[in-house]
Order: C-alpha cells, then structure tokens, then sequence
C-alpha cells in the first residue's frame, strides 16, 4: 500500500493509529535498549548497589533514553503517516507540547542519573518546565463540577491558580512514579498499566489525542520492561522515571478540549491513586521524623511487602494486579463499554492473585519455621539482597 493509502487509512479511525503508535513504541524501546546498556557499560554510567537498594551488582540506569527515543519516534512515525489528521490543529500542537515537556523532564533526571544533583535544583527544574508548559496550553484551565454549577459550564481558574493547578498535578505524578521506581520493574509495570487504563478511558470519552499519547506511552513501558523485569539487566533511571510521570500526568491534561470535568480530573488520581498514596504516606512519615521529604529511607509499599517476608517478584506483581483494578475501576467510572465484564475480571484476578501469595507466605513461613536454621539470623528478608 502506497504512503498515501496508509495515510487515509489512519485518519479513518483512531484505533489503527493508536495501534500503531504502541507496536511502534514497543519495538522501537525494545530494540534500543540492549544498545543503550551497552553504551552505558561501556562508559560507566552505573547505579552502584547500597543498603537502601535490592541490586547487589552495578546496573546501568539510562535505561529511559531508550523510552523517550521509542515514545518520540512512535509518533513521528504516525505523524509521517498522517495519523494526527484526526486531530484539530490545538490538539495537534498540545501533542508536541507534551512531548517537549517529556524531553525536558527526562533531561532533569539524566542530568540526576550522570551528576547526583541535589533535590531541590530538580524540583526547581521541574517547576520551571510546568510553567512553560502550562504557557503553551497544556493546562488545567477550568474544572466542571456538576454539583456546584449548572449542567453545561465549567468553573473558570484565574491564570494564577490555573498555573497553581496544573504545576502542582503535573510535578506531583511526576514524583510519585519516581519514588516508586524502586523494584526492578515496578515503575515500568505500573507506569504501564496505567497508560492502558488511560487509552481506553480516553477512548471513551473522545479524547483522541490523549489515546494517542497514552497508547505510545503504554508501548515504550512494554518494551522497557521486556529488560527490565526481575532480574533486570537495565534500570529507567530518573530520566526515566520522571518522563513517564510528566507524561501520564499530562496526558489526562491534553484530553479534555476546554478543562477538566470530573470525570477527567477523578480518573487519572484513581488509576495512579497506589503511587500517589504511596508518596504521601511515605513524605509524612519522614517530616513526623523530623527529617526532609526527600530523604531516603525504606518507608515505600514495596519495602513494606519485602519485610512482611513477600519475594521480589510477588511483591512487584501484587502492586500491578492492584493496579489494573484501579484502572478497570476508572473505566466504571469513565461509562467505558463492557466495565463491569473487566471490572468483574480484574476483581477476580486481584483476590486470586492475593489469595495465592498469602498462602505461598505462609507455607515459607511455616517451613522455615521446620527446617534446621543453617544461616546466621541476620540474613536479610526474603528478596531483599544485600550490596
């Protein structure tokens, strides 16, 4: 088929450019990412083991230039191929807008990854890319609560707390997906699962150019998790991490044509409602101690489920079944077609796969209970390893 021939077949439906914006992502990451782990081998750019950590050897962590490059090339691919003539010319720019922020982001945490920056100059950054983002229209500009206005209309933001708004949503998803990278997998998964949830979300509620983004995004997480699931052989990084989290946090943003309805600004905090917990219980926590919100510590879900005695992969895999419910809950929320058949379906995969890991638990508990100890007694929890 001619280049014209795809081109009109694309702009038909959005489901073939959405299709294509994932396959391209995720053989793209895929494909990229055995060469980056060579490069950064090869130069150095490791993640050295320590206490607070579960890799005992060093790990390449730029991991997430093959993420970006992935997500990036998707959508030039489809934009080549005429997938964006869906889309009105605003939708189109906030497309490229949000990618920019992307490449941004992730340069923050690869300067973090290569140089150890404090955590101050990066939230600086952080806020800074927010607010010339907000200035290029991907913003959180009015918000429609039924029960307080009438049917149809939407409450206004001043500029000033629009700008409020939309730095403090996009640097806190952003932050919460990076305090969660800290299982070889985790952050991909969730990241992940999440960007589906928001694809057929988006779908529903004919936002277009927000299933584009969202099903790139789900696309590079499937081809980095290809290398980086238990055991992995490449870490995201901060580079990483930090472009999934402004990605996620701004797709929810590009979706709705004039501001958020309820719907859209409740279901992105329902999807990623585990690490955005997370994050908060973990910062109070530390300020109860008396301490930074940023200082590093083993206060996360997934260093909670490690101590309860929970291997590696258990624990990364009870957070994603936990996560797909949520994001099957979304699509309740969202009136999505068939929600209650994957809502019933994520349901019963949730309490099987919760059901399975208890009593696997408590069988390891009871047979080390019975087995002569030939170790000393302070061997680190069962999948936690030591540097």
């Amino acid at each position: 088929m001619s280049t014209h021939g795809v081109s009109v077949t694309l702009a038909a439906s959005p489901i073939p450019v959405a299709l294509l914006s994932f396959l391209a992502a995720a053989g793209i990451t895929t494909g990229l990412v055995p060469l980056v782990r060579h490069l950064g081998l090869r130069f150095g750019f490791t993640d050295k083991p320590d206490p607070r950590k579960q890799h005992s050897t060093p790990m390449v962590r730029l991991g997430g230039v093959a993420m970006v490059l992935g997500f990036a090339l998707s959508l030039t691919i489809v934009w080549l191929l005429g997938g964006f003539g869906l889309l009105a010319p605003e939708r189109d720019q906030l497309i490229w807008s949000t990618l920019a922020g992307g490449l941004c982001f992730f340069l923050i945490g690869l300067a973090d990854d290569l140089f150890s920056l404090s955590p101050w100059p990066r939230l600086a950054g952080q806020i800074a890319i927010s607010c010339a983002i907000w200035s290029q229209g991907v913003r959180i500009g009015a918000i429609d609560l039924p029960w307080l206005t009438s049917a149809g209309s939407a409450i206004s933001l001043p500029e000033s707390l629009s700008l409020l708004a939309t730095v403090i949503w996009l640097v806190g998803i952003t932050n919460a997906i990076n305090w969660l990278d800290g299982l070889d997998g985790l952050a991909a998964g969730v990241a992940g699962i999440a960007a589906v949830g928001l694809v057929s979300v988006s779908f529903s509620l004919h936002q277009v150019a927000a299933g584009f983004l969202a099903a790139a995004l789900a696309g590079c997480c499937l081809g980095f998790l290809r290398h980086n699931f238990n055991p992995a052989r490449i870490f995201m990084g901060d580079g990483g991490s930090y472009f999934l989290g402004f990605t996620l946090s701004a797709v929810s943003i590009v979706g709705p044509a004039k501001g958020l309805t309820t719907v859209s600004l409740l279901l992105p905090l329902l999807i990623l409602s585990l690490p955005l917990a997370d994050m908060s219980a973990v910062i109070m926590g530390r300020l109860r101690a008396g301490r930074s919100p940023f200082h590093p510590d083993r206060r996360h879900l997934h260093h909670r489920l490690l101590r309860a005695g929970f291997s590696h992969r258990r624990t990364v895999l009870l957070i994603y079944v936990f996560t797909q419910w949520l994001a099957a809950l979304a699509l309740v929320v969202a009136n999505a077609e068939m929600r209650f058949l994957w809502l019933a379906l994520a349901t019963a995969i949730l309490v099987a796969s919760v059901v399975i890991s208890w009593r696997q638990l408590q069988m390891e508990h009871a047979l080390s209970e019975t087995t002569p100890k030939l170790q000393a007694p302070d061997v680190a929890p069962c999948g936690e390893r030591r540097g």
